[in-house]
């Protein structure tokens, strides 16, 4: 496998709905190397049931290591985003990384998925998605090693992941779907785009709230795993990793080498659960051991 080297250092990122969990996760570990990172998110006011904004974000990179441009940005507004690229690039002389991770999501069957909904998540999953990816593309496309990241999961076309929640599987599918045409698209360019999917639940605010509460965040990863993922997948060759959907720990047990993933649990005397969106074919690394999580929530 064709690797550039271990360090983001002097790198530069853009992180779409980096203010908490696992955006904030991959910004941090980026930052530890050294690497400049913009986080583009709506929040900026606290609030209880969801903790972090853009600018205690930013205070976290600085911390870390990193610089920081933290910038209020709702992706489902092209001016805003590509505002928020050129002010990017103008910070820090271009663009290396984008990470499209800003998410809606919405458990919820057809009768009882009101419109507004169904387009806030089409709207900042696969709209925000394939806005933000053409607002980065001018300076991508002058990296020398680019790379685009959906947090987004394998195609798999099984109806188990639609029948419960047939909208938002639709919208997240959307951002997978952006993978594989522009992997192919982009090829030429030299730009890398990938998807990475966790095989376990992790513990952020989205599965405390809305699936399982503390039992559920017990049984799940730290949002570290994707973020070491995440490090992993921008340190390859742009030209030659690309177009992959990953599990975490799969890669990083056949690209990383890692052979323990016990330090990513948030519990260990907790079983891990399987997370939506894993296919029946994908294999955990040996060891590792989840249990499946209820398709109807």
């Amino acid at each position: 496998m064709a690797a550039v080297g271990s360090s983001l250092k002097g790198k530069t990122m853009f992180v779409s709905g980096g203010s908490r969990g696992i955006g904030l996760a991959i910004a941090l570990r980026a930052a530890r190397d050294g690497a400049n990172v913009a986080i583009a998110a709506k929040t900026t006011d606290p609030n209880p049931k969801l903790p972090g904004t853009i600018h205690s974000a930013a205070a976290e990179i600085e911390a870390a290591g990193g610089k920081t441009l933290p910038i209020q940005c709702d992706i489902r507004f092209e001016d805003q985003v590509r505002e928020a690229a050129a002010k990017t690039a103008e910070k820090f002389g271009g663009i290396d990384i984008c990470v499209n991770n800003a998410s809606a999501i919405s458990l919820t069957p057809t009768d009882k998925t009101d419109p507004k909904r169904f387009d806030l998540m089409f709207g900042i999953n696969t709209r925000g998605t394939f806005v933000t990816t053409q607002a980065c593309l001018p300076y991508l496309r002058k990296s020398a090693n680019p790379h685009v990241l959906m947090l987004s999961p394998p195609l798999d076309m099984n109806p188990k992941w639609f029948q419960h929640h047939v909208a938002y599987s639709i919208a997240k599918y959307g951002m997978s779907l952006c993978v594989l045409g522009m992997a192919a698209e982009f090829k030429a360019d030299g730009i890398a785009v990938n998807a990475l999917w966790p095989r376990t639940t992790i513990a952020t605010a989205a599965v405390n709230n809305l699936l399982g509460g503390d039992k559920l965040m017990r049984m799940s990863r730290t949002p570290d795993i994707l973020a070491d993922a995440a490090h992993l997948i921008f340190t390859q060759s742009a030209r030659d990793f690309t177009g992959r959907f990953l599990i975490d720990d799969t890669l990083l047990h056949d690209v990383g080498g890692i052979t323990d993933f016990e330090g990513y649990r948030a519990d260990k005397t907790s079983p891990l659960a399987l997370d939506f969106f894993v296919p029946d074919a994908s294999v955990p690394p040996p060891g590792v051991k989840v249990m499946p999580l209820p398709m109807k929530p």
